[in-house]
């Protein structure tokens, strides 16, 4: 298997990329979910040189899996402009997965609740990869200006959302990921590190962590950490730094955040 490059965003820290290789390990399957994964919200069509280049992958390889993916119906190819978009296949998948997600389904009303409660944008996220994927994501219903969506992903290093996961790991899976984010951050690892650090700090002591302007300059949120069983969940509540305060989002959201955490843990136990 052809090893993505260090700064490939769509590498995964994971035994498949170890020395020893796993005989159970489909590769092409995994190339193939790989270009699927190079396609962004906004993105649009691309082609197989643009893919290649966020998967690693070998441009020849790209247009063998492009092409099937296209048979299968979860590509669309664009003769006109030689490229391909999404189709309709992984919509299905998209839509089972979320449709069937019983913590999402629990969630949105009392995350909505929130978000119109304290004009904070309300999220629900899961990791995939060196990242975290919203798959459920709430606005205030009086406030146009925020722009996430489901789908969207945001840092796993620097963002609260991702920090609030890595903080509840257990030792030895989070300096794997520190490992990991470290190899592809190298300039930065220093101050990422000493953030993850406080933050799994500030989980411990406080229950939830913080982010100003460590993901995005201009936007300030806390996030609280879901454990069940082996899986890990983050909920965030965030927005526009001159409109949300370190003093309000502490004081005021927090607590909101953590209560509305505990009410949905508690209530999928009974499941």
């Amino acid at each position: 298997m052809d090893k993505p490059s260090a700064d490939n965003i769509f590498s995964l820290p994971s035994d498949v990329l170890a020395d020893e290789p796993d005989r159970k390990f489909i590769n092409a399957l995994a190339r193939g979910l790989d270009v699927l994964r190079a396609f962004q919200p906004g993105d649009g069509f691309l082609g197989n040189q643009e893919i290649a280049q966020r998967t690693g992958l070998p441009k020849s390889s790209v247009s063998r899996l492009t092409y099937t993916l296209t048979k299968l119906g979860y590509l669309v190819y664009s003769e006109r402009l030689e490229k391909y978009q999404l189709g309709s296949g992984v919509l299905a998948l998209g839509y089972a997965f979320t449709a069937n997600l019983a913590i999402r389904q629990l969630a949105r009303p009392l995350m909505q609740e929130l978000a119109n409660n304290t004009g904070t944008a309300v999220g629900l996220a899961d990791r995939d990869r060196l990242k975290m994927i919203y798959v459920e994501y709430c606005a205030p219903s009086n406030v146009m200006t925020f722009r996430n969506e489901v789908g969207d992903r945001v840092p796993l290093a620097n963002s609260a959302l991702g920090r609030a996961y890595l903080a509840v790991l257990p030792h030895n899976e989070l300096e794997y990921f520190l490992h990991h984010i470290a190899e592809r951050n190298p300039s930065d690892w220093p101050e990422l590190k000493q953030g993850v650090l406080a933050a799994k700090t500030q989980v411990q002591n406080q229950g939830y962590c913080c982010g100003f302007g460590s993901w995005e300059k201009d936007i300030n949120g806390v996030a609280v950490p879901l454990v069940m069983g082996n899986q890990i969940y983050s909920f965030n509540a965030g927005g526009p730094a001159y409109r949300l305060s370190r003093e309000f989002l502490e004081r005021e959201v927090a607590p909101q955040l953590k209560a509305l955490v505990r009410n949905i843990e508690a209530t999928l136990v009974r499941y």
